[in-house]
């Protein structure tokens, strides 16, 4: 092996090995959230059309911001709980693209119209994406 190739693989290693406390952290706050939420609520809160379902699932993803492999495992609990992917699209889009919890941050740094204005434009794309997306599944 080239010192280039072994170099890459001790980083991503070392990037692995450093998820992984995130990623156990994330697995038992679900197993919280699931001892405490009976799973007829998920399917109350989720119990609207699709375009009510994207907004729900866009807004909560918009509040609980964070990266897109932790989205993908409370994606894949909201589906087995029964939540429609539209929910769950619209979740993990918002997700990774809105960012309210850094949004003064994000205002100091490159303006407050400017961020805002990209949160609202990510919010109302990861319905819109979700809707497409789940449409075009369908489709297929």
């Amino acid at each position: 092996m080239s010192n280039k190739l072994l170099l890459s693989a001790k980083k991503s290693g070392k990037a692995i090995f450093s998820l992984l406390p995130i990623l156990l952290g994330i697995i038992l706050l679900i197993g919280l959230v699931n001892s405490l939420l009976p799973e007829s609520y998920y399917l109350k809160l989720f119990g609207g059309n699709s375009l009510v379902n994207s907004l729900i699932g866009g807004g909560l993803g918009s509040i609980f911001a964070g990266s897109p492999i932790n989205s993908y495992i409370i994606g894949s609990k909201l589906l087995e709980l029964g939540v429609g992917l539209v929910a769950i699209t619209a979740f993990i889009v918002a997700w990774v693209t809105v960012g309210l919890i850094q949004l003064p941050a994000e205002s100091i740094l490159l303006g407050r119209k400017f961020a805002l204005t990209r949160n609202l434009l990510s919010f109302i794309f990861s319905i819109g994406v979700a809707l497409f997306t789940v449409f075009i599944l369908n489709l297929l």
